[in-house]
């Protein structure tokens, strides 16, 4: 059960944040004794794949913070941000991952099954962010686009933590977060109606 709250915390922290889940999970299955990546996503500790990793958490959080770009980049994101989540899914939510040489063995088995759960959690995440953003920042002239970006960002950083370290309260974190966009995106089309 509860890699299944590591996977959930995980995923939903990649639908926000591609990268920040994936370099959790690299630095602390290079640096921490209790995290063990699966042999299949061992890759993630290489520390090629965690340098490139912040290459790219850098142009997504520059990139995240100016509207307009905001917008492009989530588009661009749609299909990176689902893969992400069924990495990080699959990472933490299984001890045991096959790795993919034959594919055909893998969708006939259930190995897929954990990378389908992070794909649709994170996409579920990603689309609901791709919807709020452009109406907070027509709502708000843009001036909303680098504070959301950061909080977004930390908390992807504080889900993929909690996941790893407590995923009870990484689920609880999760529901929090959840209900502060919900109140954030209704303010927001209030705001907009008035106006108009």
């Amino acid at each position: 059960m509860l890699e299944v709250l590591t996977g959930s915390g995980l995923a939903v922290a990649a639908g926000l944040n591609a990268y920040i889940p994936l370099l959790v999970l690299g630095i602390a299955g290079q640096t921490l004794d209790f995290v063990e990546l699966p042999a299949a996503w061992a890759w993630l500790e290489n520390p090629w794949v965690i340098a490139i990793l912040i290459v790219l958490l850098i142009i997504e959080v520059v990139a995240d913070k100016v509207p307009m770009v905001d917008s492009i980049n989530d588009w661009i994101q749609t299909l990176v941000r689902p893969a992400a989540g069924g990495i990080a899914f699959g990472t933490g939510a299984a001890s045991e991952t096959a790795v993919v040489t034959d594919p055909a063995s893998f969708f006939s088995s259930s190995a897929w099954v954990p990378v389908a759960i992070g794909i649709v959690l994170a996409l579920g995440t990603h689309a609901t962010k791709m919807a709020a953003r452009p109406v907070l920042n027509a709502a708000t002239a843009g001036v909303a686009a680098p504070v959301v970006s950061t909080l977004e960002d930390v908390s992807s950083v504080v889900l993929s933590l909690l996941a790893l370290i407590v995923p009870v309260l990484g689920t609880i974190a999760l529901v929090a977060l959840v209900a502060l966009l919900f109140v954030r995106v209704r303010r927001a089309r209030r705001a907009q109606r008035l106006r108009h």
